[in-house]
């Protein structure tokens, strides 16, 4: 499909205004062995009708909306507030893409100062920047912070954290390391926890940071207290990154467990799962001053006009368009800011009432599927540590991927077949469970996977 916004006429008469005869002067710099010479594989061009109706029938092929969904791993369907939709389009919300003029921008100044405040309480630390990306682009943001902070280059990583997450860290960190292995990957313990005491040990005098996933990508949860204080006792920070931030109702902030930095991936508080993204990263730190100046990204700050008006404004933006660029502690352009509003806006129609009993609704259906999983011959739950929504099981015949496809033809998206990420746990499925679910949901899942014969 292709769309050409400009008839034959207009082309040429940019192209006289240009004082060129042909499209392809305006490429003559490109050197000729680097152009294409064929064709290229499109689509003829449609009209709008019929543009719409192949956009209808591509669409129609994707029955995963329809399908009763056991996914996660980083992505969850909770419950987004009709009302979302509707308040972003209200006009105060439609301002400038960067709000540098306050006076023209308080509406989007406001929401993303309520996010850093949604932020900061759910992960349990005092400063959380205006949004990242997304929990992958945060951890590697944290990890560069955490080397400015200590001057270090050597980061651990838990085998815990998201995998995705940790090739997002080593993108990111790979050219700075010069070929070095100054990113060190400790693995998580057999039922998917962090190895608390490999983690421990490795920490040593060049460490910078020490990244966990809490809760851990396959589900445990684990106390991050022994973990902070080693960290610390060597000069070393701690970084959390959570997938889904419901499990911080139940479990202890990040902060409280003694985290430096934590990040999280906001999706799951107000943006539907939309087939992998887009998603919005959390970010938040100590009050420290020179944590503070580290921040990446952008931060809103609350003040008053001449007039004692309470008013919003950019306290922080330390991103090479505003300093000087080798200071720049970032090159992310803007917070996504869309996302952000969206999961602000349902977390203040939802309340901390509704943030809690949410999460004590997955917890609770969660457990009663792992228990149900647990009775089934053949199954096995990979960990006996506390999880929160999601959990890992050793399927029936070892081949998840089989079970996978068995379970799709009859409606049923099981879960992720964790071969798919590392081909020793092909064996393994990774549930997740949320409030939407009925307990005739889970009773299903259940039947399926009991009349499952590889």
């Amino acid at each position: 499909m292709r769309y050409f916004p400009h008839t034959a006429e207009e082309i040429a008469a940019m192209l006289a205004a240009a004082g060129l005869s042909a499209l392809d002067d305006l490429f003559s710099s490109v050197p000729e062995q680097a152009r294409a010479k064929r064709p290229l594989e499109l689509d003829p061009p449609l009209d709008e009708t019929s543009l719409m109706r192949h956009l209808g029938e591509l669409g129609a092929r994707n029955r995963a909306s329809e399908m009763l969904s056991f996914l996660g791993a980083g992505a969850y369907d909770h419950f987004v507030a009709q009302a979302v939709d509707q308040l972003l389009l209200r006009s105060e919300l439609y301002t400038a893409y960067t709000p540098y003029q306050p006076e023209v921008a308080q509406g989007t100044l406001q929401l993303i100062f309520e996010f850093q405040t949604v932020a900061s309480e759910i992960l349990g630390l005092p400063v959380a920047n205006a949004s990242m990306y997304d929990a992958s682009s945060a951890a590697a943001e944290a990890v560069l912070m955490a080397r400015r902070l200590t001057r270090r280059d050597r980061t651990l990583v838990s085998g815990c954290v998201h995998p995705q997450h940790v090739e997002t860290i080593a993108t990111y960190t790979q050219a700075i390391d010069e070929g070095r292995k100054r990113l060190v990957r400790v693995p998580a313990t057999a039922g998917g926890a962090p190895d608390l005491a490999a983690l421990v040990a490795a920490i040593d005098d060049t460490t910078a940071a020490v990244v966990v996933g809490y809760p851990s990508f396959l589900g445990p949860a684990a106390d991050l207290r022994p973990l902070a204080q080693a960290a610390h006792d060597k000069g070393a920070l701690l970084v959390t990154s959570t997938l889904d931030p419901y499990a911080l109702a139940i479990l202890e902030p990040p902060g409280a467990l003694g985290a430096d930095i934590a990040v999280a991936e906001g999706q799951p508080l107000g943006l539907p799962p939309h087939f992998g993204g887009p998603g919005v990263g959390l970010f938040a730190c100590q009050r420290d001053r020179k944590f503070l100046q580290q921040v990446p990204g952008r931060l809103v700050g609350e003040t008053v006009d001449r007039n004692g008006k309470t008013g919003y404004v950019l306290t922080l933006a330390t991103r090479e368009q505003h300093i000087r660029r080798e200071r720049a502690t970032s090159n992310i352009c803007t917070n996504s800011g869309l996302c952000a509003a969206a999961v602000t806006i349902n977390q203040c129609l939802l309340g901390k009432r509704g943030f809690i009993e949410t999460a004590e609704q997955c917890l609770a259906k969660a457990e009663y599927l792992k228990a149900k999983i647990a009775l089934l011959a053949g199954y096995r739950i990979a960990s006996a540590e506390p999880t929160f929504n999601e959990m890992t099981a050793a399927v029936r015949g070892g081949d998840a991927a089989a079970l996978c496809a068995a379970l799709e033809r009859q409606g049923i998206l099981a879960g992720l077949d964790l071969g798919r990420l590392d081909p020793a746990r092909s064996g393994e499925l990774l549930v997740a469970v949320t409030e939407k679910h009925a307990r005739a949901d889970l009773d299903r899942l259940v039947a399926a996977l009991e009349a499952y014969h590889p």
